[in-house]
């Protein structure tokens, strides 16, 4: 897709009226971009998919809002971010990902907890409203702004981080995990900075939590055998094919992720963040370039796997059939998966490392 086409689409999406309207571009697109993704990659396709969602997506907060208003609730009575975490949140969305969202509002004295709940959360059906009719199913693990764990205030936010931290469970790890990843896309970006810097605050004065962390991020093991063998899928309609996301991206983005954190980088790019632990000079330009391009590998791959409509949605169960495993495929996923090994163990030292410091 040339940046002309890019321009056009992005033009169609920003004067869209309707929910409706922006479906049938989000369609369009999604064609468009799998022809390319099939004969062509080119790794600035993912850029350029995550710049359409966005796009998409901030058009449906502010239609949602239009609507809103036109109904006599009236503007936002204060300010809001609306968030994106999981694969959208690290800006490495497919072209099916599902919806990761929360929304934080900041605290006003002239409306009470009451008034600005009952507005955040008549707008948030809305958006997700907006979000269904464009294809985007809602998270599997309820990490979505109609959950009010994740719609509060940003004192709501800063209490429930604490206590996350403060009660390093498996669970609450997965949750500050999940949280590690927000950014804003549509709103006052300030609310999501405060939040940010609280929760890097803490890990700098309290590095024991990292030890925590590490269990959590190391769940998911790179999907290759001790003979160098890809784990392939035993059963059902995936026989044979591969789990490229749980199998290699999950695995290389949570590794990326607590070094990130250890390190206080705020960035939420897997790439962006090796790019700035080499800029740090916490690994060297030789391990960065192998994690970039193990990275690469893995999102190629990803965006490749089959996609099928269920009830109007885009899904994906993220593997790669077993014909798509051919000799050059496999290649290039070996050695994806070796520099993933290689990532896992180098993760674990590090956290180790800082245990016995402190010991």
């Amino acid at each position: 897709m040339n940046h002309l086409s890019m321009e056009r689409v992005l033009e169609r999406i920003v004067q869209s009226e309707q929910f409706d309207e922006m479906r049938v571009t989000r369609d369009q697109v999604h064609e468009m971009f799998r022809e390319h993704l099939l004969f062509s990659y080119k790794p600035e396709l993912g850029s350029q998919i995550n710049q359409v969602h966005d796009a998409l997506i901030q058009r449906t907060i502010e239609i949602a809002e239009h609507l809103l208003e036109d109904e006599g609730y009236g503007k936002p009575p204060t300010p809001y971010a609306f968030i994106l975490l999981g694969s959208g949140g690290r800006r490495e969305q497919t072209l099916w990902s599902d919806q990761d969202n929360g929304l934080i509002y900041e605290e006003s004295d002239q409306y009470d907890h009451e008034e600005l709940d009952v507005y955040f959360e008549k707008l948030t059906s809305y958006i997700l409203h907006g979000l269904d009719v464009l294809g985007y199913p809602p998270c599997e693990g309820n990490v979505i702004s109609s959950n009010p764990q994740w719609r509060q205030s940003l004192s709501g936010y800063h209490d429930m981080m604490l206590r996350w931290l403060e009660e390093p469970t498996w669970e609450n790890v997965r949750y500050l995990l999940i949280l590690a990843d927000f950014r804003c896309i549509y709103g006052s970006k300030d609310l999501v900075a405060k939040l940010k810097h609280a929760f890097f605050d803490y890990v700098q004065e309290h590095q024991h939590v990292l030890k925590h962390l590490l269990s959590n991020t190391l769940h998911h093991k790179i999907s290759l055998g001790v003979f160098r063998n890809l784990i392939t899928e035993r059963y059902g309609e995936d026989a044979g094919g591969f789990d490229i996301k749980y199998g290699a991206y999950i695995p290389i983005v949570n590794g990326i992720r607590l070094l990130a954190i250890q390190e206080g980088i705020a960035a939420t790019s897997t790439m962006e963040r090796i790019s700035q632990l080499k800029q740090l000079g916490k690994v060297s330009e030789q391990i960065a370039k192998d994690w970039e391009t193990a990275f690469g590998i893995a999102l190629q791959l990803r965006d490749m796997t089959p996609f099928q409509i269920e009830n109007e949605k885009y899904t994906t169960r993220g593997k790669l059939r077993a014909v798509q495993l051919n000799k050059e495929t496999r290649i290039l996923l070996k050695r994806c998966l070796l520099t993933g090994m290689d990532l896992q163990k180098y993760v674990m030292k590090s956290i180790e490392h800082i245990e016995r410091e402190k010991g």
